[in-house]
Formats: structure tokens, sequence, C-alpha cells
């Protein structure tokens, strides 16, 4: 399916985490389509190295990078590497997200942390490295991907809708701080609602996929939030299947 929404993103280099699959993958592809360099930035090596693949033989430019989200030296590292060979992170996409489906008196502590961290603490790794040279060089656009259980919570869903609401509030103090520190950088959270991808079906198989939206409607949801023009600025949408459940 192609994205209804036109931007021109050549010249530019966009970091996606949890890019290899489901919606990051549907994201990869978007700004790639529109003229972007991709780094797929996953720890499912072999399906991040298969869609570079598939997208460097349609034409585009996208290569894997190994990241752990979790794991700030990691984060860093990447970013010295991209210092070192000269390049830029224009475009950053936090998509990477874990969930477990539990009862608050289930969980473990280690199921809590794995969550919270990937979900709250990688993002805001990932915003450190990337805002601090997009205030260097002037420029940029910061794209955090929320979800519904950022505003409304159900049964199950503790950890999962901590990080994702903490993730929401940092977006919102980030783009109050890009206002001071530099027009020139866009920040944007997405609310987005259930989709069809492995996220929600590994976990529950028997989803009623009647009630999900495909992920390209929330990648072109995104490439909106990178056309809009300078003088204004997208601080966050919300994009909900029209059966959504969890929203309002």
């Amino acid at each position: 399916m192609g994205s209804a929404v036109q931007v021109d993103l050549r010249g530019k280099q966009a970091l996606v985490t949890g890019g290899a699959r489901g919606l990051g993958a549907a994201i990869s592809r978007r700004l790639a389509g529109a003229g972007a360099s991709v780094l797929v930035a996953d720890v499912r090596k072999e399906t991040a190295r298969e869609l570079c693949d598939d997208l460097t033989r349609a034409g585009h430019d996208a290569r894997f990078v190994e990241l752990d989200v979790c794991d700030s030296a990691m984060v860093a590292d990447v970013f010295r590497d991209l210092d070192a060979e000269g390049q830029a992170v224009d475009i950053l996409v936090n998509n990477a997200a874990v969930d477990v489906s539990k009862p608050i008196e289930h969980l473990t502590a280690d199921e809590v942390t794995r969550v919270v961290t990937t979900n709250l603490l990688g993002p805001m790794y990932l915003c450190l490295e990337t805002y601090r040279r997009m205030i260097a060089r002037g420029g940029g656009h910061i794209v955090n991907i929320l979800s519904t259980a950022a505003n409304r919570t159900w049964t199950e869903a503790g950890p999962y809708s901590a990080g994702k609401s903490g993730l929401r509030a940092f977006t919102h103090t980030l783009f109050k701080e890009a206002q001071r520190d530099c027009q020139g950088i866009g920040v944007t959270g997405i609310i987005a609602g259930g989709m069809e991808t492995p996220f929600i079906l590994e976990r529950f198989p028997d989803a009623d996929v009647s009630m999900l939206q495909s992920p390209d409607i929330v990648a072109d949801t995104l490439l909106y939030a990178l056309s809009v023009p300078p003088g204004s600025a997208v601080s966050e949408l919300v994009v909900v299947p029209r059966k959504e459940p969890s929203w309002p």
C-alpha cells in the first residue's frame, strides 16, 4: 500500500528503534520511500537485515544497527560511531516497546524492569544522545511512539501504562524545551491505538483483527508530522481504529 502523505526526506537520515518488524518495519519502509536513509535499529538481527536487504533491492538506502535500547552504553556507542563516520541522525523514531500482560500480583521485578526500561528509559537514552546533537546542528525531529495506555489504562497493563505515561510526559517536556532551545527541532508524540502487528497478535492470537488498524496508517501519521512546515509544530497526534475500546 502506497503512502497518501507526501514529504521529501532526501538527504535526511532516520534511526528507527524496533525497526525490524511490525510498526517499526512499516515506519522504516515509509521513511525510505520518502527518500530518507534509514538505520534499522533492533535486537532481531536476521529480521532487520532481511528488511534492509528488501529496501536496498527496492533502490532505497537502509542498513542494520544492532541496538538494545535498554543498554545506555550501547546507545552512546552507536552515536559515537555515527559521529566518527561523519553521519547524523536527522529523524529519531523511538518505536521499540515490550509488554508483559499479567495481573500486578503475578508480576516479577525483572518483568517490571524490562518493560519500564524498554518503553521509558530506552527512549530517554536515545533522546539524550540525539537532542544535544540536534541542538548543535540547529535542527531535526524526534518522534516518540506512545499508546492509548498513556491516557487510559486497563487491567494487566500496569508497567506498560506506567512506561508509556512517563514517555508522554517526557515528550511534552522535550517539546517545550525545543521551543525554547531550537525552533528547528520538532518533537512529536504519536498515540497509536491497537494495530495488526506481532506486538498484539503474538500475545493475543485470538484477537479480533477487525478491531485493529494497519501499522501503515500509523506510519503515514508519522510522515504527516514530518511534513508540517517549519512555522508550525505537531506536538501530539492520536490515531486509533474506529472501534478502539481503550479510547478515550
